[in-house]
């Protein structure tokens, strides 16, 4: 997901120092990365401790990069860089040696800088300081004259209008009589015809990049009067309005909904002569008025009980308008109180009018869903484990949790001794926050009555964001985040964003709490609990959706809240960060009494030069980590939304309801930024949906509990240092260091460049040791804090392509082996007479030892191995520790010692289990593949046929590789006969695993290389050759025993190229009625200024801009498989939940109980059969045509050869071979 670049952390070896809150000399980023968010930091007050030798690496490295940037400068010949003084906290005693060190390497660099590029900085030295002294003439000169009053300027009410007749109607109704009805106004005004613009006002930008530029202002206009709405600030809000309105240049900014949003604001107030004035403005600016403009209007009528003639005429131009009364509550989203007063307003005209009824739920049609939601039948949904009384008390636990925003976790980092200096850390923490918290108030306040003044000025500001919270509450928020930041800093851009986000989450529990959407969510959701409460009873069984959405009141769902455009997120979270650097100080000397010393920054701005990128960072200044980690407090703060939940997430009913209680979450979840999935699931039918809402629904209602025995010896590890091959990662204390001596004079050059490559290295194994052992931490503090809770949930979305993925980011089955050792059911079920088989099989294939053998032979080997079980689950870490030499050890170990207790058990067939099992697809991709193909030599390959054995496409691939080999080598090929002996299954799998995605030949030769590097007696001279000639021939087997997926590949590469030569981004609609956009466009930049540093950042999903050819043709096949092996997994899980089981997946890796494998076997594979009896690739083709070949032809003749192309391979369907698709069903180990 690479839309959006973030420059992460703090690496790159040199940097420019700029001291916190001063204006910067370098103020440009050259291009910010923003390239995911998906990873989230932690907010914590836990931090690792560090020994005394370690307390002044901070101090030496603001020093060190100061050298790393003078040698890159040198390398590079930049012409400008400033680097100001740092302050630096005192050293603590007997460190003095380390810095004399320090010292002399900087007297060493400064020695260095000679040359042109010294002189150049000189020049540049001399030149700021003629600059600051001129600004410090004029500061005294300002300073000198007497102060003056500055009234606030006042807020503009009437309109500029560009149109004489308008303007002239308008001025004589505004300066006549009492008598003159605004009414009136109102109705004349709608009459009017909208005014067209001229060529000036209407000419469009001169490139997509101007575009794409326009569309963030238009974005930030509209988020400012919404804002305003909110915070009521609505004559800001007008006066901005009226302001822009008026300079005709700006004009062409305004869309008719920032002209509604303020409309809706005065409707809301009953001020009628405002939004009239509104109106005239619309119709000055040649638009005309929707559904919403009309609703503000009668709304406003209706509060205000006005004349029933002022509202005919207006319902009259509405029809004359072709707009529907009914639509007014059908189409525009309304509170009660607003569909009362609009509702007030139309009956003083048709006193028997009525509001048409909630349309009748429509079903989804689709022929794969047909059973899912049938009427009647016999179904057997299943009941969670839980009564309705303990049901109730948790979701009063999760509401507590989400309207607070975050939760408390106490640490699993090993606590040190409680001595007088960890007390005095903490208390001197505890202190400085106070007047931190105090300090950030003060700034804020300051801040906001500035950004009031500008918009005062007729300028859109941040303002009325800086007012949706308290300034307490902002300033808590920002407290939160300073506590974790790294040692290394944090990308600003990056920060910004994380701090925009937060402050909209906290925004949108606050709204719901303001509109009394809780009370009425409370008793909503206890009816719901009827429906899953293992003591009660609903009648007819119902879905779940279906059970909410029957439970809606006649106003049906409240307005969804809108997303805030990326760019305001990142000029929110920009202004918070920079009150944060400003406001945030702290005493040279912690330990010093209160104002004996001078207030040094927190928080520096740094940059890290990154190739030809500059980044800007906050680093937190040393003195301020040593705190830290002296203190090492023992609480981690998370994001509501980043815990699993304590309660049954809410169904899913849309694309923006459903998951967390209060807190907002995506129904698809995308590169931040991105509009365009969120747009097609908002114009899709909503029963066109079903499928993939249920299906979410039901991953979601999963309950899950932690296994303590698995934690306890995970825990056990983690304080002892970690295990890397057993996942456990070390301390950062065990990171690799780099050599403590500088090198003597006279050392040859190439001996330094290796000493600095070794120096990088030990870098970047450090910080990736960093950010393992956080994200351990985290996942190992969350299941202690949960391990205790009988069940939790965790609610699910999708990405693009329908793939299914878990909210919370750092406790779920989603993950390495540790992550799903962790977990297991919260409900269980008895073994039955299969189920301890199946907890056999299922150790067997976490070990890895017998993936070629038949089941039969699994088992006997488990019964076998009986003893190591045993004692792997009574010894794990004493005895002789069978479990650690399997493929995935921790859930090895889980399994063994729930196959030890039903053993031990008086009747295994009685024991309950709440071990998951789980089923693997059979490289899933080709087994797709083959299908759509109908490919039988693939299809057989796969296991897509019955077999006595698991077939293994890897091996046969490098048996097909071998074959070629032999005969290259018989005619002499050199590289060929080198290879003798090293074509193995492991040296060709991951490449014919990824082929089926998209990999390349170049990704293939690179995965080949690294293989063959690992291979001890290969001769590494002829690694590069043997690469190029191995992936050849993998491509040429695949080639030749998949003939039919290599032709499909084909059609969907080239249909793809076509389509984004045209000019557009590849979509279709997958078998469950999921639409899909690829997010591959060209880059489009977006620029914030001012502040500390100005920001670039790069967007490329917006779809205003081209789409970005070779992506689109790339993607197109691997996301299209995807598409389908998720379609396959609702479907599995959809009639899995029809027949009771419980059912959870990662992606094509299906989980049960062990009871009930067999059944979900058969689901599986009857869902299979049912997906690929689809004309699935018939459909695309139509899809495609239809999307993009309906056009009507277009003047320009090379545009009509690329349709008529287009239209062409569209309909050269791939041939198909004679599979029997109903083999499958009885194929052992298609999921196996």
């Amino acid at each position: 997901m690479s839309a959006l670049r973030w420059g992460c952390g703090a690496a790159g070896l040199g940097r420019a120092l700029v001291p916190a809150g001063r204006r910067r000399l370098l103020a440009e980023e050259g291009a910010g990365a923003l390239d995911g968010i998906w990873g989230r930091r932690r907010s914590s007050s836990a931090s690792p401790c560090e020994r005394d030798r370690r307390k002044d690496w901070g101090h030496a490295e603001l020093l060190e990069v100061l050298e790393a940037r003078v040698r890159q400068l040198q390398g590079e010949s930049v012409s400008e860089v400033t680097v100001k003084r740092v302050d630096m906290a005192q050293i603590p005693e007997g460190s003095g040696s380390s810095f004399q060190l320090s010292r002399k390497a900087e007297a060493g660099a400064a020695l260095e800088l000679r040359g042109r590029w010294a002189e150049k900085l000189d020049k540049e030295k001399r030149i700021m300081q003629k600059r600051k002294q001129r600004l410090e003439v004029k500061l005294q000169a300002h300073s000198q004259k007497p102060p003056r009053e500055q009234q606030p300027r006042p807020l503009r009410v009437e309109p500029r209008l560009k149109n004489g007749q308008l303007a002239g109607c308008l001025q004589r109704w505004a300066r006549g009589s009492p008598a003159s009805p605004w009414e009136e106004q109102l109705a004349q005004v709608l009459q009017e015809a909208p005014q067209k613009l001229s060529c000036e006002e209407v000419q469009a930008p001169a490139d997509r990049g101007a575009e794409a530029q326009l569309s963030g202002q238009r974005q930030k206009l509209l988020a400012f009067f919404e804002c305003c709405l909110l915070t009521d600030h609505l004559p800001l809000a007008h006066h901005v309005l009226v302001t822009q309105h008026g300079n005709f240049r700006r004009r062409w900014l305004l869309t008719l909904a920032m002209y509604n949003t303020v409309m809706l604001g005065w409707a809301r107030k009953g001020s009628f002569k405002e939004l009239v004035y509104v109106f005239f403005m619309v119709k000055d600016a040649g638009l005309a008025p929707d559904l919403l403009s009309y609703a503000a209007a009668l709304q406003c009528m209706g509060r205000l009980d006005q004349d029933a003639s002022t509202i005919k005429r207006c319902l009259e131009q509405m029809a004359r308008d072709r707009l529907q009364v009914q639509k007014l509550f059908l189409a525009v989203p309304m509170s009660e109180e607003e569909r009362a007063a609009l509702l007030t307003a139309v009956r003083k005209v048709k006193p028997a009018f009525s509001p048409p009824p909630r349309p009748t739920p429509r079903v989804n049609t689709s022929p794969l869903l047909k059973d899912i939601y049938a009427q009647g039948g016999p179904v057997s949904y299943p009941k969670l484990h839980l009564p309705l009384k303990t049901l109730e008390d948790l979701f009063q636990q999760q509401l507590r949790v989400e309207l607070a925003t975050t939760v408390q976790v106490k640490s699993v980092e090993k606590a040190p001794p409680l001595t007088s200096e960890v007390l005095h850390a903490r208390e001197t923490l505890r202190s400085l926050r106070d007047q931190w918290e105090a300090a950030l108030c003060h700034e804020l306040q300051e801040i906001k009555a500035e950004l009031a003044r500008r918009a005062r000025e007729g300028r859109p500001t941040l303002y009325p964001h800086l007012c949706l919270l308290s300034e307490q509450e902002t300033a808590q928020m920002l407290l939160q985040v300073l506590q974790v930041l790294p040692p290394q800093g944090e990308s600003l851009i990056q920060l910004a964003y994380q701090l925009g986000t937060r402050a909209f989450n906290r925004h949108v529990v606050q709204r719901k709490q303001r509109e009394h959407q809780v009370p009425a969510l409370q008793r909503r959701y206890s009816e719901y609990l009827r429906l899953l409460a293992c003591d009660t009873q609903v009648d007819p069984p119902r879905l779940p959706r279906q059970h909410w959405e029957s439970l809606g009141g006649p106003g049906g769902e409240p307005p969804p809240e809108q997303p805030w455009p990326l760019p305001v997120l990142v000029r929110l979270g920009k202004q918070l960060a920079e009150v944060l650097v400003r406001a945030v100080r702290m005493p040279r000397s912690p330990g010093a009494p209160a104002g004996a010393e001078q207030l040094i920054p927190v928080l520096y701005h740094v940059y890290s030069f990154r190739s030809f990128r500059q980044i800007g960072i906050l680093k937190p200044h040393p003195a301020f980590s040593q705190l830290l980690a002296t203190a090492a407090e023992p609480t981690l703060t998370f994001e509501a939304a980043e815990v699993p939940m304590l309660c049954p997430p809410l169904p899913w009913t849309s694309p923006h309801s459903g998951a967390f209680l209060l807190s907002p979450a995506k129904l698809m979840r995308a590169v931040e930024g991105t509009i365009q999935h969120q747009e097609r699931l908002e114009h899709c039918p909503p029963a066109a949906l079903h499928g993939a809402l249920d299906a979410l629904t039901q991953l979601g209602n999963c309950a899950w509990r932690v296994n303590g025995r698995v934690l306890d010896l995970v825990l056990e590890l983690f304080h002892a240092r970690g295990c890397t091959r057993l996942g456990v990662p070390p301390p950062a204390s065990e990171a690799p260091r780099p050599p403590s001596r500088r090198p003597a004079p006279g050392t040859p050059p190439a001996r330094l460049a290796e000493l600095r490559r070794e120096a990088a290295r030990c870098l970047k194994a450090a910080r990736e040791l960093r950010s393992l052992r956080a994200d351990a931490l985290y996942r190992l503090s969350l299941a202690q804090h949960l391990r205790h809770h009988g069940a939790f949930w965790l609610p699910h979305n999708m990405d693009f392509r329908g793939r299914t993925y878990p909210c919370p980011p750092h406790l779920s089955h989603l993950g390495s082996d540790l992550a799903r050792a962790l977990l297991e059911f919260a409900q269980g079920r008895p073994l039955g007479p299969r189920g301890l088989d199946w907890l056999k099989l299922h150790v067997v294939n976490l070990t890895g030892l017998k993936k070629r053998e038949s089941l039969q032979a699994r088992l006997a080997f488990a019964d076998q191995v009986l003893d190591e079980v045993l004692d792997s689950a009574d010894r794990p870490m004493t005895g002789r520790k069978w479990w650690m030499a399997a493929d995935e050890p921790w859930q090895t170990l889980a399994c063994c010692m729930e196959i030890a207790r039903a053993v031990r058990s008086p009747d295994p067939t009685t024991f309950v289990s709440h071990f998951p099992v789980h089923q693997d697809g059979s490289c899933n991709g080709l087994q797709h593949y083959a299908a759509l193909g109908r490919d039988s030599a693939g299809a057989a390959s796969v296991n897509l046929t019955p077999s006595d054995l698991p077939q293994d496409v890897y091996s046969g691939v490098a048996a097909q590789v071998e074959v070629f080999r032999r005969q290259d080598a018989e005619q002499g090929v050199r590289v060929a006969q080198v290879l003798e002996g090293f074509v193995s299954r492991k040296v060709v799998k991951q490449t014919v695993m990824t082929v089926v995605y998209g990999v390349t030949r170049y990704g293939g030769r690179l995965q080949i290389e690294k293989r063959l590097h690992e291979l001890q007696d290969f001769p590494q001279e002829f690694v590069w050759e043997a690469s190029h000639y191995l992936v050849r021939q993998v491509f040429n087997s695949l080639q030749e025993m998949f003939s039919a997926t290599r032709a499909i590949q084909h059609w969907l590469t080239e249909s793809a190229r076509l389509i984004s030569h045209m000019g557009s981004a590849v979509e279709w609609v997958t078998p469950l009625g999921i639409p899909v956009i690829q997010p591959y466009h060209r880059t489009a930049k977006f620029q914030i200024t001012g502040g500390i540093q100005s920001m670039t950042f790069n967007n490329n999903s917006d779809s205003s801009q081209r789409p970005n050819t070779l992506k689109q043709k790339n993607g197109f096949p691997p996301n299209f498989i995807h598409s389908l092996d998720s379609s396959h997994m609702m479907l599995t899980a959809l009639h899995c939940y029809r027949k009771g089981l419980t059912f959870v997946s990662v992606h094509d890796c299906f989980w049960t109980h062990a009871a009930d494998v067999p059944v979900m076997n058969q689901v599986c594979r009857e869902q299979f059969v049912r997906l690929h009896s689809q004309p699935i690739l018939r459909d695309l083709s139509r899809f495609l045509v239809k999307r993009f070949c309906s056009a009507p032809r277009s003047q320009n003749f090379s545009k009509n050869i690329q349709m008529r192309k287009l239209f062409q391979t569209l309909l050269a369907l791939p041939e198909t071979g004679t599979f029997d698709l109903e083999q499958v069903k009885q194929s052992t180990y298609f999921f196996s």
